[in-house]
């Protein structure tokens, strides 16, 4: 710990026990718990049992097997052979899904995120188009004669 600049180093830890008391909760500190695994079928069994995590990572010299990992498991963000890098980008949106949370932050996403866009129309009352009221029977015969003037 440097305390003088407030700064704590990563710390990379290992995992061969998945009951460990590391892995009973959400990380929030520079801890990243690191698994080797053999194959997918692995992964799978270890992060059904974890749902939703805040960012997931993986590390692996095979690019569709990256992304195959990334497209079948619901995260708030994650990386292919690199960590946290998609939380330093303030272009992209920042956020958990189910149990770590929900929303998204950073830059447009916190404003978007915090706002209520409320949806309102407004006409003048001489603009009222017969159209829009029943019987629509001939109203209907009218419109698809027009739509095919228009093809």
């Amino acid at each position: 710990i440097d305390s003088e600049n407030k700064y704590f180093e990563p710390t990379l830890v290992e995992i061969t026990d998945f009951n460990s008391n590391l892995m009973k909760q959400e990380i929030f500190g520079p801890i990243l718990p690191i698994y080797k695994y053999k194959d997918f079928n692995e992964i799978d069994e270890i992060i059904s049992r974890y749902k939703d995590p805040l960012a997931l990572y993986i590390f692996t010299k095979k690019r569709k097997f990256g992304e195959k990992f990334l497209n079948n498991y619901s995260f708030g963000g994650g990386a292919i052979n690199d960590t946290v890098v998609h939380i330093a980008n303030d272009r992209l949106p920042f956020g958990g899904v189910g149990n770590s949370g929900m929303g998204k932050y950073h830059g447009e996403s916190t404003f978007k995120t915090f706002s209520h866009f409320k949806p309102y129309i407004s006409k003048p009352f001489w603009i009222d188009l017969p159209l829009r009221y029943p019987p629509f029977k001939k109203k209907i015969s009218f419109l698809k004669k027009v739509l095919k003037l228009i093809e």
